[in-house]
């Protein structure tokens, strides 16, 4: 099997990143032509590298997972663990937008059991704990906290301040939090 072309590659990049963007501010799933229209590429191309809903819906899930579990490492090796965490937390936030512009589908998905939702549960919580490791060794962050304390409260804040609705009140809440990360 051979490597798609370039303009294959961008063209699928460019639907993932589009998709991606729509779902994070929609109220309401954008529609399989809006998301080709605004990536500036026909119907039929969407269609080829994404064959349905789902196929696109679990291809965007997955990137952000791998965003999230990937971006802890990448945040540890630029900045110190406290700051690494709250940048993090950003990326948590943009993640939750995200699942919410295709939460039918997703939660439809989950369900039938095309997307293992305990696996990526697992993975985030890992991301969680490499941060949290890292924080609690420099001295950034407190020892006594879990990665599930850390998903609880930002699932909590994020249901409270959804994003992009509510992006001060989401980061006064993350400042908040952040706060009581730090040892004492």
């Amino acid at each position: 099997m051979r490597s798609p072309r370039a303009d294959a590659t961008r063209n699928r990049d460019q639907l993932l990143a589009v998709a991606t963007r729509m779902f994070a501010s929609a109220d309401a799933e954008p529609s399989m032509r809006a998301i080709a229209r605004e990536a500036g590429v026909g119907i039929a191309t969407l269609y080829r590298h994404f064959p349905t809903r789902e196929s696109l819906v679990d291809a965007v899930y997955r990137d952000q997972v791998v965003r999230l579990t990937t971006g802890a490492r990448e945040l540890l090796g630029q900045l110190p663990p406290g700051a690494a965490m709250r940048r993090w937390m950003d990326m948590f936030g943009d993640w939750i937008a995200t699942k919410n512009g295709m939460l039918d589908t997703l939660l439809a998905m989950i369900e039938s059991g095309e997307i293992a939702h305990a696996q990526t549960r697992t993975e985030l919580l890992a991301a969680i704990t490499t941060i949290l490791d890292a924080g609690s060794a420099a001295g950034d962050l407190r020892s006594d906290v879990t990665a599930e304390d850390i998903a609880a409260s930002l699932i909590g804040i994020f249901t409270v301040a959804p994003r992009p609705e509510r992006e001060a009140k989401a980061s006064r809440l993350l400042n908040l939090l952040m706060d009581g990360l730090r040892p004492a």
